[in-house]
């Protein structure tokens, strides 16, 4: 069996810790980022093969430290060209997290090294 093409959603730590945010409101921002992503690249053929087996898709939530360890993994990953949406918080003008288009792990090399499963 093939690796999977993956959905990367990294999220700020920070949001829980110290600014409380509630858990509802920190999945509806991933939510936001990876539906976002989604829909950006819809014609981008990975979403297309992503999407055309909605039983099968895997996604991988991660953590990061705060808004600037976001914005450069945000960085790194358009240094490496991989599509993402960066989904930032309105009114607030917050960034808070993003999510990759489907991707294959090995096509992030160390992109997400500085991350880890959120928990």
């Amino acid at each position: 069996m093939s690796a999977p093409l993956t959905v990367f959603i990294v999220m700020r730590k920070d949001l829980a810790k110290v600014l409380q945010w509630p858990l509802g409101s920190i999945v509806a921002q991933g939510s936001h980022a990876a539906v976002a992503a989604i829909w950006k690249y819809r014609d981008d053929a990975r979403v297309k093969e992503y999407t055309g087996s909605l039983d099968s898709m895997h996604k991988v939530v991660l953590g990061t430290k705060n808004e600037a360890s976001l914005l450069k993994v945000a960085e790194d990953l358009a240094q490496k060209d991989i599509p993402f949406y960066l989904w930032t918080e309105q009114p607030e003008n917050v960034p808070t997290c993003l999510a990759t288009v489907p991707v294959l792990r090995s096509d992030l090399g160390d992109v997400l090294k500085r991350c880890s499963l959120l928990s």
